[in-house]
Order: structure tokens, then sequence, then C-alpha cells
């Protein structure tokens, strides 16, 4: 199996470009895996196809305002974009222009040096007075909504680039397949007895952006850093013994499961799991946690769309997007979800 297989033809129109008018008035696809059969269905109904004893696990990642545009003495424009937060804080920014070590940049009155080039296309940045890279960001940057929409972010990505229950800050993309998750369905699942906790993982660019290479083993998976509390890995460990489902939302929070499995299984403590999950998820993989997946549509390439195919059965993934593009249901951040179960 090569790369070039998760390769399909997605119109400019199957995109959803803003997010719908209602959160969580989207579409849903139901896919069982076993059997390939698909069900049309609305995301305020996810409550249908769950049921008392399944554990929801949430991302609680905030998405930060990553996106600057910055000067060099020369006039020339340099875009900055701050990268999701590991341990530590690096500073660190996936830059658009020339840079080099020692350069100055001015931006909203304040000056900025780039203290070293670490990779291509990344530097490293201080400020030139005491302060946070990232809550300088926060005051003066962008929402970084994802360049795929061909737009500038506009007053609804402040709040619908974001989930409701999101709370750590950390995050350059969001979680999408809990945009549209509200209050009201998250109480209908816990009067069905459908329990929820959260884990943190801050999302990355590179999560999201197509495979270049053809061979699988060439690829190098980006790190998103992850935590999960005691009481979450606790919760999530019981439902396992006790043959409940765990129901994950997203391919963010499957990553961090699938990463911290072996942890998971055997825990009997109260520390935090942390982790930088470099797991690469496609077809052949054995899933050890998850027991179903809510998530997006995905681009073609990339590694998200792999992982839900790994998931789904390569077959059943390809035959359930015909379908959603012959419905005329909407593709990637904003657009409907599949629940694969």
């Amino acid at each position: 199996m090569r790369v070039s297989d998760f390769d399909y033809e997605l119109p400019e129109e199957k995109i959803a470009k803003y997010p719908p008018l209602e959160r969580g008035s989207t579409r849903l696809l139901m896919l069982d895996r076993s059997s390939g059969a698909l069900v049309h269905a609305l995301y305020a109904g996810l409550d249908a196809f769950l049921q008392q004893g399944d554990l929801l696990v949430l991302n609680n990642t905030k998405v930060v305002r990553a996106r600057l545009f910055a000067f060099k003495p020369t006039g020339a424009k340099i875009e900055l974009m701050l990268l999701e937060k590991h341990e530590g804080e690096q500073n660190l920014v996936l830059y658009r222009g020339r840079l080099k070590k020692g350069d100055k940049l001015e931006t909203n009155g304040y000056e900025l040096l780039v203290t070293d080039i670490v990779d291509y296309g990344i530097a490293r940045i201080e400020m030139s007075k005491v302060g946070e890279l990232s809550e300088f960001f926060d005051h003066f940057g962008g929402v970084p909504i994802p360049p795929y929409l061909k737009r500038c972010a506009e007053e609804v990505d402040r709040e619908r680039y974001q989930t409701l229950f999101a709370q750590l800050p950390g995050s350059v993309a969001a979680p999408t397949a809990s945009l549209n998750m509200t209050q009201e369905l998250l109480e209908k699942l816990l009067c069905k007895g459908v329990d929820v906790v959260t884990l943190t993982l801050h999302v990355g660019l590179g999560t999201f952006l197509p495979i270049r290479v053809e061979s699988f083993q060439e690829h190098v998976m980006h790190c998103e850093y992850y935590s999960i509390p005691p009481e979450s890995a606790g919760k999530i460990r019981k439902v396992k013994v006790s043959g409940g489902r765990i129901v994950a939302v997203g391919t963010t929070v499957t990553r961090a499961l699938e990463h911290a499995g072996e942890r998971i299984v055997t825990f009997s403590g109260s520390e935090t799991l942390t982790g930088e999950a470099d797991i690469f998820i496609y077809p052949g993989y054995q899933f050890r946690i998850i027991d179903a997946l809510l998530t997006n549509f995905h681009a073609p390439r990339s590694t998200v769309l792999m992982l839900a195919s790994a998931f789904a059965g390569t077959d059943n993934l390809r035959r359930a997007y015909r379908e959603a593009l012959e419905k005329e249901y909407l593709f990637l951040s904003y657009g409907d979800s599949m629940l694969i179960c």
C-alpha cells in the first residue's frame, strides 16, 4: 500500500468554507465497520448511536491566536505562525519569507529578535522586552484557520474555530471533530448513561498536512504533546476492563490514547500520563484503546485520513467517502462528521 492510495478528488465546492450558522447542526454519517452499512443522520443525534456504559473522550485543548505579520527593517513582510505548545517555553515559529539568525523584526510597536534558525522554515524568536511570546501572540495574533479555506480569519472564527470546552491554550489547529459538540448534546449523552472525560493534546499543523513522499516508511510523523489526567486514565482503563466502549472524539484523541496505550492498560496510580505523540497510524495498525471514532471528512493524502482508514477499513472508508460526496456532505474542519463504530 502506498501513500497515493489515499488520494482522491475533493471538489472545491465540497469544502466547508465557514462554520454552520448554528453549532451542532451539521450532518453525521454513521459507518458500521463490521458490516460496512451506512446510516445518514445528524450530529445532534449522536446519542442514538451510543449506549449506557460508553465513555466519550474529548480533547480540551484551546486554539491560540497563532498567526502574526512582522516587518524587517527593509520593509519586507514576514508571516509568523507560532507553533503548538510542548513542555517548556520554546518560542518556535513557522515563518514565510527570508530570515536568518540575528534578524530583527517589528510588529505592533514591539521588536522581535531571531535567535536561531532551528530547521527549514522554523525559527526561535525572542521579544526585545520582557514578556512571553505566547502572550504577545494571544494579544496581537489572528485565528490560525486552515489555509485551504482561502480566506482571512473573520470575527466568526474567533468563536467557532474553538470548542465549547476548550481550556488549556496550546493548539494551532482545532480538534475539529468536536467543533459541533454542544452542551445540549453532552447532557443528552450523560442522561443516557454515557460518561465523558477529557485529555489534552496540543494540535500542530503537521497533523493535517499532506504527505509528500510515497512510502509510509519515509514519512517522519509530527510530534504533539499530550496530557491525560489520572481521573481520565482510570476511567478509560475501567471501561476497557468492563467491556465498555471508548469513543474517541477526533483523531487527536485517538493519537493520544493509542500512544499511551500500554500505560493506560496497566494504569493503577495517580500520575498524569504525558508524552509526545509521534505515532503514525495507517492500515494494518492494531488499535488497543479506542472502540469508536467520531471524526470529520479528511483531506486527500493526509495522515488523519490514513488513521480513519486504519480504523474503518480501507474499502469501507472509500465507499463512505464516495457516498458522502454524492450526498453533498461538506468536508474538512468546518464540515460534516462521521461516526465509525
